[in-house]
């Protein structure tokens, strides 16, 4: 089995509490920088706010798929995540963020209603092998943590 990607994020076990305080965490973020920091990429050959919040927005659609392909026991799928960055600029700040948190809470109230049973089937990622459902779930904490540690340090300077 292989592990979550973003394991070293996650600071304790309470992975649905980081769920579900991330929606809140990205907006007291993106309130707080200013215009031109939105469009800026945070470091050379890095994606800009926008950009990063654009694809928690889609991570989240495809985070959700995930969970219900594995619920089916269908094997998940991967994504280009820098070829969907390419229309990035399609989507406002306010629209990433309102379709992330939607998202999100649609994802959660799946996940709260997992069995055990269901946490623990087993999936096959393409490119990842196998792992559990909750292995999803945790993969989408630790990804949370990794892009608002750096949205943080924007924010608190």
């Amino acid at each position: 089995m292989t592990a979550n990607p973003y394991a070293g994020f996650l600071y304790d076990d309470d992975v649905l509490g980081i769920l579900t305080a991330t929606p809140a965490r990205l907006r007291k973020n993106s309130g707080a920088i200013s215009g031109t920091q939105v469009s800026t990429p945070l470091a050379p050959g890095k994606w800009s706010v926008q950009q990063v919040l654009v694809h928690l927005a889609d991570c989240e659609i495809a985070f959700g798929f995930r969970l219900r392909q594995a619920q089916a026991g269908v094997s998940i799928q991967p994504f280009d995540q820098d070829a969907w960055a390419e229309s990035s600029s399609r989507y406002s700040v306010a629209q990433a963020l309102e379709t992330f948190s939607v998202m999100r809470a649609w994802n959660l109230a799946f996940v709260k209603g997992l069995s055990e049973a269901e946490k623990q089937r087993i999936v096959t990622h393409p490119e990842r092998g196998q792992m559990t459902l909750w292995t999803i779930v945790e993969t989408m904490a630790g990804h949370d943590l990794n892009h608002l540690t750096r949205l943080d340090s924007l924010r608190n300077g």
